[in-house]
């Protein structure tokens, strides 16, 4: 009885192989930072609700969106109204009858296009440096959470949530007031190259 109870070497080296295997392939953080970095151009589909404590109903806007490696994101905007803005390393610009002009945002509105702009490049660096990340399951499809490490951020956030698998599909703000945003991506497609007037959006 006691042969038939001891684990051979065999089995006990195999365990521990089993165990180093799993660790290497477990999706960490730098393969979410590579996976969401891999692809040149991302278009899609968005709908935002705002949930905020003083209304019965969330707000609710839609519109599609351009996000192109570095050089940022443009955001059109179709309802509940017409507008178009660009959020990049510079700021957020939105455009006007003589071209794109930067806004002034400060604030939560600010800091959530920052993380928001942070999320969809995969910056996980730069993520960390205020934030505790928790990432969850696989490549196809993962859960990252952020928990504020600054007092600053604390007092916006009390956790922010983002679904994916190939691209980030589903972020949560949640606000330490009660507030929350929620925003879907769908109908994403993946491209190698921004159409030309995409790529003058950006670069001008």
């Amino acid at each position: 009885m006691r042969l038939f109870n001891r684990p051979s070497r065999a089995l006990v080296a195999l365990c521990l192989l089993l165990a180093v295997t799993a660790r290497a392939n477990a999706f960490d953080l730098l393969q979410l930072s590579l996976q969401l970095r891999e692809p040149t151009v991302v278009r899609g589909a968005f709908t935002q609700e705002k949930y905020l404590r003083a209304l019965p109903q969330p707000l609710v806007s839609a519109g599609t969106f351009v996000l192109a490696g570095d050089s940022g994101l443009l955001w059109f905007l179709q309802s509940p109204l017409q507008q178009d803005y660009r959020i990049s390393a510079a700021g957020i610009a939105r455009r006007t009858a003589s071209g794109w002009k930067q806004t002034s945002q400060q604030g939560p509105a600010a800091r959530q296009n920052e993380l928001f702009l942070a999320v969809l490049q995969g910056d996980t660096e730069a993520l960390q440096r205020d934030f505790d990340l928790q990432l969850s399951g696989t490549a196809q499809a993962w859960a990252l959470t952020l928990t504020p490490r600054s007092r600053l951020l604390a007092q916006i956030f009390s956790s922010i949530l983002i679904q994916g698998g190939a691209t980030a599909e589903r972020i949560e703000l949640r606000e330490t007031q009660g507030d929350s945003t929620r925003l879907l991506l769908t109908d994403i497609q993946i491209d190698d190259q921004l159409s030309p007037s995409e790529h003058h959006d950006l670069a001008d």
